[in-house]
């Protein structure tokens, strides 16, 4: 089986007992990956270097960090450690969620069977504080062409549990210097490029929706760069002008809703 390498971008406001359980469950896989590339992105603080320390120090030939000075950002920081990655394919991986023993297995199968595809993603299971008690299952379309429509209007692929070709990323640009939504910007020109892409139809990974992730969704930051990159893809020549309007409408909409509303749509409406 095809080795591949692990991507995680780190900056100082992240928990640490988050972080040891992210690296752990990549330890824990049942294909192993070949390295873990962690980018500091900026300064950190004591507790986050001692982690840091300790599994390097434990797994010297497996771990590589790669230290920006200062903070770029997740974009500019996941592009820093996709070029210190060695390996064609790359897992991402999020440092406050937990991939499932068999993620990184069941995806490289999914890669094996069709060497053409550049990204294979999955469903998520969606928890608060314990990933015992999931949520809510964010469920994505499964088959390249059902995809590339979604994507149009929508994310198509939950970032963290995204396992992708590192060639395939760097044809395309990479990601994009933007503060939110740099993902639904590089896979939507990916695919709209040629890329080809699956997701695995069950949930490979537990993904930590809390408080800070509601916060989030409700700032008009988050809001108005969604809107910016199907706009985007408007003018390249992806998505409609009538995709754009639906979005721009859509997603102001849910800005302007109470939480208790927006919360109540995303479980209905956008959510198993």
């Amino acid at each position: 089986m095809e080795k591949y390498s692990v991507l995680m971008s780190l900056y100082i406001k992240e928990k640490p007992e988050y972080l040891r359980l992210a690296i752990d469950s990549m330890l824990n896989q049942t294909v192993l990956p070949d390295e873990i590339v962690i980018v500091e992105d900026g300064p950190l603080n004591d507790a986050l270097y001692a982690i840091i320390k300790e599994y390097t120090e434990k797994y010297p030939d497996l771990f590589s960090i790669v230290v920006n000075k200062v903070n770029l950002g997740l974009g500019l920081a996941l592009n820093e450690g996709l070029k210190a990655c060695k390996n064609e394919l790359v897992a991402r991986m999020d440092t406050d969620d937990i991939s499932k023993p068999e993620r990184c297995e069941k995806q490289l199968k999914v890669f094996e069977t069709n060497p053409e595809l550049s990204i294979v993603g999955s469903f998520v299971d969606e928890f608060y504080s314990s990933p015992a008690q999931v949520v809510s299952v964010r469920a994505v379309p499964e088959k390249h062409k059902e995809i590339y429509n979604f994507a149009k209007k929508r994310s198509a692929f939950n970032h963290p549990a995204v396992m992708y070709r590192k060639s395939k990323v760097l044809e395309n640009g990479g990601y994009s210097d933007l503060r939110r939504n740099q993902d639904v910007d590089l896979f939507g020109r990916m695919l709209f490029s040629g890329c080809i892409a699956e997701n695995v139809g069950e949930s490979l990974l537990y993904f930590r929706s809390n408080d800070d992730l509601a916060k989030r969704r409700k700032s008009w930051e988050n809001t108005k760069s969604y809107i910016d990159t199907i706009k985007r893809f408007w003018k390249m020549g992806y998505s409609s002008f009538a995709d754009y309007a639906i979005v721009a409408i859509a997603q102001t909409g849910m800005f302007l809703m109470p939480v208790k509303i927006q919360h109540w749509v995303y479980k209905t409406f956008l959510r198993k």
